[in-house]
């Protein structure tokens, strides 16, 4: 899968952006990350969730929350209620978007911790998407200081929220910057398109460009992995895919994800995933749909 970094510019009249728009059904196939983060309610959808190392099926409307930089791309199948359309309302925004001193105050503790879990993808449930779906459909009505009030309303509802679950390793949130994003992106897309064949450390770090040494301890600095248990994790995940999609036996898809080895993946899917890849099937199978490609 691609990966792309994006770069979003806010109006000068605004502090964070706010947006409602129809939803194109298709397999998007790049994963995309920037630097702002973003809250997304997405209505109406059949398909598929990536976010970091996270890979599952979903259905209806979900209500995300992204931190800076984290990877993530929704594919949709099919829709839910084919008599009403597929919706997206998405809201790009800055954590300091009403000053840095804001999140100094006591009373901001909770948002503080809101932004840290970020990191990894937060999706929200239940009650919280009902009343956080009113307050973004006030947003698009209103403007300015309203506006502003509003989206911190939002932001204090996901934070008191009890109806909500980490979805990545944090290790996929790893960038500080938009230069080391493009070094990120670099090594990102080369293992994204790679990771079936074997990965040699100077190729990758010929990237940046920088000695083997140096990349890996920017490698190591940035994601808390090596390259080796980057492109397992990549090998894994992609592993994990192709067995929830349920086209492929563990054999295959330990093939297509780059090893050679049965033994070898079994012992790696379970260092990763904490189940062996069969057991990974049962325990998803009760509640992962499988969808039919339109």
């Amino acid at each position: 899968m691609q990966y792309i970094y994006e770069n979003f510019t806010f109006p000068p009249d605004q502090s964070f952006t706010v947006r409602a728009e129809f939803l194109e059904i298709k397999r998007y196939t790049a994963l995309k990350s920037h630097v702002n983060f973003e809250i997304a309610l997405l209505e109406n959808c059949i398909g598929k969730r990536f976010i970091g190392d996270h890979i599952r099926d979903f259905e209806g409307t979900e209500l995300v929350l992204l931190g800076s930089y984290l990877p993530h791309c929704w594919q949709y199948y099919q829709l839910a209620d084919p008599t009403r359309p597929p919706l997206a309302t998405v809201i790009h925004f800055f954590p300091d978007f009403l000053g840095k001193q804001l999140l100094e105050k006591p009373e901001a503790k909770l948002l503080l911790t809101l932004f840290e879990k970020a990191s990894s993808g937060l999706l929200f449930t239940g009650p919280t998407i009902t009343a956080a779906k009113k307050i973004m459909e006030e947003m698009l009505a209103t403007s300015g200081l309203t506006r502003a009030i509003l989206m911190l309303q939002l932001l204090d509802l996901l934070a008191h929220s009890e109806h909500v679950e980490i979805l990545s390793s944090p290790y996929f949130n790893a960038v500080e910057t938009s230069g080391e994003a493009s070094k990120i992106n670099k090594v990102f897309d080369y293992i994204f398109n790679n990771f079936r064949n074997e990965i040699v450390l100077q190729d990758v770090a010929d990237l940046i460009p920088m000695s083997s040494a140096a990349f890996c301890r920017f490698l190591k600095r940035k994601t808390n992995r090596t390259l080796i248990d980057f492109v397992k994790e990549v090998r894994i995940g992609h592993a994990a895919k192709l067995l929830l999609e349920g086209h492929h036996n563990v054999t295959e898809a330990a093939y297509d994800s780059g090893y050679n080895n049965i033994s070898n993946f079994n012992k790696h899917f379970k260092d990763i995933k904490g189940v062996s890849p069969r057991d990974f099937i049962k325990r998803y199978s009760e509640h992962a749909k499988v969808v039919v490609p339109l």
